[in-house]
Protein backbone atom coordinates (compact mmCIF):
# COMPACT_ATOMS: atom_id res chain seq x y z
CA UNK A 1 0.00 0.00 0.00
CA UNK A 2 2.47 2.64 0.48
CA UNK A 3 3.95 2.12 -3.05
CA UNK A 4 0.81 3.24 -4.32
CA UNK A 5 1.27 6.65 -4.21
CA UNK A 6 4.44 7.20 -5.38
CA UNK A 7 3.30 5.19 -8.30
CA UNK A 8 0.28 7.30 -8.58
CA UNK A 9 2.47 10.41 -8.77
CA UNK A 10 4.40 8.51 -11.69
CA UNK A 11 1.55 7.81 -13.42
CA UNK A 12 0.54 11.61 -13.63
CA UNK A 13 4.27 12.40 -14.50
CA UNK A 14 3.93 9.95 -17.96
CA UNK A 15 1.52 11.55 -19.90
CA UNK A 16 3.54 14.58 -20.61
CA UNK A 17 6.19 12.59 -21.09
CA UNK A 18 4.59 10.21 -23.35
CA UNK A 19 3.61 12.94 -25.36
CA UNK A 20 7.16 13.83 -26.80
CA UNK A 21 7.85 12.29 -29.68
CA UNK A 22 11.34 12.51 -32.32
CA UNK A 23 11.23 13.80 -35.99
CA UNK A 24 14.07 12.98 -38.23
CA UNK A 25 14.12 15.80 -41.13
CA UNK A 26 16.26 16.04 -44.29
CA UNK A 27 17.00 19.33 -44.25
CA UNK A 28 18.79 21.51 -47.18
CA UNK A 29 22.41 22.62 -46.22
CA UNK A 30 21.24 26.33 -46.73
CA UNK A 31 19.48 25.96 -44.02
CA UNK A 32 21.89 24.50 -41.36
CA UNK A 33 22.53 27.53 -39.14
CA UNK A 34 18.44 28.50 -38.98
CA UNK A 35 17.29 24.91 -38.20
CA UNK A 36 19.65 24.28 -35.45
CA UNK A 37 18.49 27.91 -34.00
CA UNK A 38 14.74 26.16 -34.55
CA UNK A 39 15.18 22.82 -33.53
CA UNK A 40 16.87 24.14 -30.27
CA UNK A 41 13.45 26.42 -29.44
CA UNK A 42 11.47 23.75 -30.74
CA UNK A 43 12.67 21.46 -28.25
CA UNK A 44 12.27 23.84 -25.46
CA UNK A 45 8.54 24.83 -26.22
CA UNK A 46 7.43 21.47 -27.05
CA UNK A 47 8.96 18.80 -25.86
CA UNK A 48 9.64 17.17 -29.11
CA UNK A 49 12.57 16.79 -30.41
CA UNK A 50 14.01 17.32 -34.44
CA UNK A 51 17.06 15.25 -35.53
CA UNK A 52 18.02 17.00 -38.51
CA UNK A 53 20.47 16.28 -41.35
CA UNK A 54 22.29 18.45 -43.82
CA UNK A 55 22.73 17.87 -47.58
CA UNK A 56 21.90 18.29 -51.05
CA UNK A 57 18.12 18.57 -51.73
CA UNK A 58 18.52 16.24 -55.30
CA UNK A 59 20.35 13.92 -53.03
CA UNK A 60 17.87 13.72 -50.39
CA UNK A 61 15.32 13.07 -53.17
CA UNK A 62 17.17 10.22 -54.19
CA UNK A 63 17.97 8.87 -50.84
CA UNK A 64 14.37 9.15 -49.66
CA UNK A 65 12.94 7.05 -52.83
CA UNK A 66 15.75 4.90 -51.81
CA UNK A 67 14.10 4.43 -48.66
CA UNK A 68 15.63 6.24 -46.42
CA UNK A 69 14.16 7.06 -42.97
CA UNK A 70 13.57 10.55 -43.18
CA UNK A 71 9.77 12.01 -41.84
CA UNK A 72 10.28 14.97 -43.14
CA UNK A 73 12.28 16.84 -45.89
CA UNK A 74 12.62 20.83 -45.73
CA UNK A 75 14.26 21.47 -49.15
CA UNK A 76 15.85 23.81 -50.91
CA UNK A 77 13.20 24.21 -53.50
CA UNK A 78 9.54 23.98 -54.28
CA UNK A 79 10.14 20.95 -57.07
CA UNK A 80 11.15 18.38 -54.94
CA UNK A 81 8.86 18.13 -52.06
CA UNK A 82 6.09 18.65 -55.11
CA UNK A 83 7.50 15.65 -56.96
CA UNK A 84 7.59 13.81 -54.07
CA UNK A 85 4.36 14.13 -53.59
CA UNK A 86 3.01 13.38 -56.87
CA UNK A 87 4.19 10.10 -56.24
CA UNK A 88 2.90 9.35 -53.26
CA UNK A 89 5.62 9.93 -51.04
CA UNK A 90 4.09 12.16 -48.67
CA UNK A 91 1.86 12.91 -46.51
CA UNK A 92 -1.27 14.68 -48.21
CA UNK A 93 -1.33 18.41 -47.80
CA UNK A 94 0.94 18.66 -45.48
CA UNK A 95 3.35 20.75 -48.28
CA UNK A 96 3.92 24.42 -47.55
CA UNK A 97 6.65 26.41 -48.09
CA UNK A 98 8.33 27.83 -45.23
CA UNK A 99 11.24 30.34 -46.37
CA UNK A 100 12.22 32.26 -49.44
CA UNK A 101 16.07 32.26 -49.83
CA UNK A 102 18.24 35.22 -50.97
CA UNK A 103 21.49 34.60 -53.50
CA UNK A 104 24.67 36.34 -52.65
CA UNK A 105 28.18 36.29 -54.13
CA UNK A 106 30.71 36.62 -51.14
CA UNK A 107 34.12 36.76 -50.91
CA UNK A 108 36.21 35.89 -47.84
CA UNK A 109 38.62 39.01 -48.70
CA UNK A 110 37.09 42.39 -47.35
CA UNK A 111 36.34 45.14 -49.94
CA UNK A 112 36.86 42.58 -52.82
CA UNK A 113 33.39 42.41 -53.90
CA UNK A 114 31.58 45.65 -54.12
CA UNK A 115 27.58 46.63 -54.35
CA UNK A 116 26.75 46.16 -57.38
CA UNK A 117 28.52 42.80 -58.74
CA UNK A 118 30.80 44.47 -60.28
CA UNK A 119 33.97 42.54 -60.08
CA UNK A 120 32.22 39.37 -61.76
CA UNK A 121 32.96 41.81 -64.71
CA UNK A 122 36.37 43.03 -63.92
CA UNK A 123 37.99 39.49 -64.28
CA UNK A 124 40.33 39.67 -61.43
CA UNK A 125 39.67 36.23 -59.88
CA UNK A 126 41.01 32.72 -60.67
CA UNK A 127 38.36 30.74 -59.45
CA UNK A 128 34.31 31.50 -59.21
CA UNK A 129 32.28 28.33 -56.54
CA UNK A 130 28.93 27.86 -57.00
CA UNK A 131 26.85 24.48 -56.09
CA UNK A 132 26.27 21.79 -58.23
CA UNK A 133 23.40 23.32 -59.98
CA UNK A 134 21.98 19.94 -61.36
CA UNK A 135 21.50 19.14 -57.45
CA UNK A 136 21.06 22.25 -55.59
CA UNK A 137 18.65 24.89 -56.16
CA UNK A 138 20.96 27.65 -55.15
CA UNK A 139 23.53 26.89 -58.10
CA UNK A 140 20.67 26.68 -60.61
CA UNK A 141 20.02 30.52 -59.22
CA UNK A 142 23.74 31.32 -59.70
CA UNK A 143 23.72 30.26 -63.05
CA UNK A 144 20.44 31.59 -64.22
CA UNK A 145 22.48 34.64 -62.31
CA UNK A 146 25.08 35.00 -64.90
CA UNK A 147 23.29 33.98 -67.89
CA UNK A 148 20.89 37.16 -67.14
CA UNK A 149 24.16 39.50 -66.99
CA UNK A 150 25.70 37.80 -70.00
CA UNK A 151 28.47 36.34 -68.36
CA UNK A 152 27.98 32.38 -68.03
CA UNK A 153 29.61 31.61 -71.42
CA UNK A 154 32.98 33.81 -70.71
CA UNK A 155 33.00 32.41 -66.33
CA UNK A 156 32.08 28.98 -67.17
CA UNK A 157 36.19 27.97 -67.02
CA UNK A 158 36.47 29.18 -63.59
CA UNK A 159 33.62 27.44 -61.73
CA UNK A 160 33.86 25.26 -59.03
CA UNK A 161 31.10 23.70 -58.21
CA UNK A 162 30.28 22.40 -54.82
CA UNK A 163 28.44 19.44 -53.88
CA UNK A 164 26.39 21.74 -52.14
CA UNK A 165 25.73 25.08 -50.64
CA UNK A 166 27.62 24.15 -47.95
CA UNK A 167 30.39 22.47 -49.49
CA UNK A 168 30.75 25.63 -51.94
CA UNK A 169 31.03 28.03 -49.03
CA UNK A 170 34.01 26.57 -47.84
CA UNK A 171 35.58 27.10 -51.27
CA UNK A 172 35.03 30.56 -50.64
CA UNK A 173 36.04 30.71 -46.66
CA UNK A 174 39.42 28.99 -47.40
CA UNK A 175 40.23 30.93 -50.84
CA UNK A 176 40.29 28.00 -52.87
CA UNK A 177 38.09 30.16 -54.89
CA UNK A 178 38.13 34.04 -53.89
CA UNK A 179 34.46 34.41 -55.04
CA UNK A 180 31.19 32.00 -54.40
CA UNK A 181 27.69 32.07 -54.87
CA UNK A 182 25.97 31.25 -51.48
CA UNK A 183 22.92 31.29 -49.60
CA UNK A 184 22.53 35.01 -47.91
CA UNK A 185 21.68 32.83 -44.65
CA UNK A 186 25.36 31.39 -44.17
CA UNK A 187 26.98 34.82 -44.44
CA UNK A 188 24.63 36.93 -42.22
CA UNK A 189 23.87 37.22 -38.09
CA UNK A 190 21.41 38.94 -36.49
CA UNK A 191 20.12 40.66 -39.41
CA UNK A 192 23.47 41.57 -40.94
CA UNK A 193 26.52 40.62 -43.23
CA UNK A 194 29.74 39.66 -41.25
CA UNK A 195 33.25 39.10 -42.32
CA UNK A 196 34.03 39.84 -46.00
CA UNK A 197 32.41 41.47 -49.00
CA UNK A 198 29.15 40.54 -50.22
CA UNK A 199 26.81 41.84 -53.03
CA UNK A 200 23.05 41.07 -52.13
CA UNK A 201 21.84 39.47 -55.92
CA UNK A 202 18.64 40.79 -56.93
CA UNK A 203 15.47 38.80 -57.14
CA UNK A 204 14.77 39.86 -60.38
CA UNK A 205 17.68 38.20 -61.72
CA UNK A 206 16.86 34.63 -60.80
CA UNK A 207 13.57 32.80 -60.64
CA UNK A 208 12.52 32.91 -56.54
CA UNK A 209 14.10 30.16 -54.33
CA UNK A 210 10.88 29.10 -52.92
CA UNK A 211 11.93 26.76 -50.00
CA UNK A 212 8.82 24.24 -49.24
CA UNK A 213 8.96 21.90 -46.46
CA UNK A 214 6.34 18.17 -46.90
CA UNK A 215 5.78 15.42 -44.00
CA UNK A 216 6.89 12.03 -45.93
CA UNK A 217 5.14 9.33 -46.41
CA UNK A 218 7.53 7.79 -43.22
CA UNK A 219 6.31 10.73 -40.87
CA UNK A 220 2.49 10.01 -41.12
CA UNK A 221 1.11 10.04 -37.98
CA UNK A 222 4.40 11.38 -36.20
CA UNK A 223 2.98 14.07 -33.82
CA UNK A 224 6.51 15.47 -33.58
CA UNK A 225 6.69 15.91 -37.62
CA UNK A 226 2.70 17.71 -37.09
CA UNK A 227 4.46 19.68 -34.49
CA UNK A 228 7.80 21.13 -36.04
CA UNK A 229 5.52 21.65 -39.29
CA UNK A 230 3.35 24.23 -37.10
CA UNK A 231 6.01 25.59 -35.12
CA UNK A 232 7.95 26.50 -39.23
CA UNK A 233 4.67 28.78 -39.37
CA UNK A 234 4.76 30.30 -36.20
CA UNK A 235 6.40 33.74 -34.73
CA UNK A 236 9.61 32.34 -33.23
CA UNK A 237 10.90 30.32 -36.43
CA UNK A 238 10.04 33.11 -38.54
CA UNK A 239 12.00 35.51 -36.10
CA UNK A 240 15.22 33.36 -36.19
CA UNK A 241 14.51 32.92 -40.25
CA UNK A 242 14.37 36.43 -40.66
CA UNK A 243 17.91 36.88 -38.87
CA UNK A 244 19.43 34.62 -41.30
CA UNK A 245 18.48 36.92 -44.68
CA UNK A 246 15.20 34.43 -45.72
CA UNK A 247 11.75 36.08 -46.27
CA UNK A 248 8.78 34.49 -45.70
Amino acid sequence: MPLRFPLFLLALALPAASLAGEVTVAVASNFTAPMNAIAAEFARDTGHQAKPAFGATGKFYAQIRNGAPFQMLLAADDETPARLEREGMTVPGSRFTYAVGTLVLWSAKPGFVDGKGEVLKGGQFHKLALANPKLAPYGAAALETLAALGLKSALEARFVLGENIAQTYQFALSGNAELGFVALSQVMRDGKIGEGSAWIVPAGLHAPIRQDAVILAGGKGNAAAEALAKYLKGGKARAIMRAYGYDI
